[in-house]
């Protein structure tokens, strides 16, 4: 079983904000076995997952750390969402600059709703999918007009309404963010640096940093 699912139970009990003695008593097994658990040293059965999930009122997908969404969808989590990263099948074919930026891009999204998600806050998740969602529509709906198509036949937003909205969407998704950052009791982010990143996401590190630095250097270039 991967790291991921250690590390989400370890969160998820401190998020809670009770001992091991206390959970393991809810969890029906002995403390020393939930520390093994909560180390990767060994590997429970279906049986804990179903009670962790119910306990942790998380997902089995969450907490096996295949998704990032906490919840199960509508249906159980039979239902979930499709994750295109765990389809090995589902490779992109055509250039290298495609596959890494793919990657790089996946990469910095997954760090980032993880950090996010550590404060435990759901309107700034909202908030910040609200704002990626936005630009990446934008995105799409650029690539189906290309062409001269006509992308009220696709979109269900009139061109109209997409041309006086779009950036709207945006500005108020970014205000949700800095509201909810701001908020008396907003969530507690964690401190970010360097040796934090790199020490807790050691794989994820390396895209973001890469990321931000294309976009830091074509900013830095701009003639203003």
């Amino acid at each position: 079983m991967s790291s991921s699912f250690s590390r989400a139970l370890k969160l998820l009990r401190k998020e809670k904000g009770v001992s091991q003695r206390v959970a393991a008593g809810r969890l029906r097994i002995s403390q020393a076995l939930l520390s093994h658990y909560e180390n990767g040293a060994r590997e429970p059965g279906l049986d804990f997952i179903s009670r962790a999930c119910d306990y942790y009122e998380v997902s089995s997908d969450y907490l096996l750390g295949r998704t990032m969404v906490r919840e199960s969808a509508p249906g159980g989590d039979g239902a979930a969402q499709y994750d295109a990263s765990e389809n090995k099948d589902n490779r992109l074919r055509g250039s290298a600059a495609a596959l890494m930026s793919k990657r790089l891009l996946g990469n910095s999204v997954t760090l980032l709703f993880d950090l996010i998600d550590r404060g435990g806050d759901k309107k700034l998740t909202a908030a910040v999918m609200r704002y990626i969602s936005a630009a990446y529509y934008k995105v799409f709906r650029m690539l189906y007009s290309a062409r001269g198509m006509n992308a009220e036949t696709f979109f269900s937003v009139s061109e109209h309404l997409y041309a006086a909205a779009a950036e709207h969407e945006l500005a108020a998704a970014e205000m949700q963010i800095r509201d909810a950052l701001s908020a008396p009791s907003g969530p507690e982010t964690p401190r970010i640096s360097h040796e934090s990143l790199n020490r807790e996401y050691p794989l994820l590190t390396p895209s973001l940093l890469n990321v931000l630095h294309q976009v830091g250097d074509r900013i830095g270039k701009t003639e203003l």
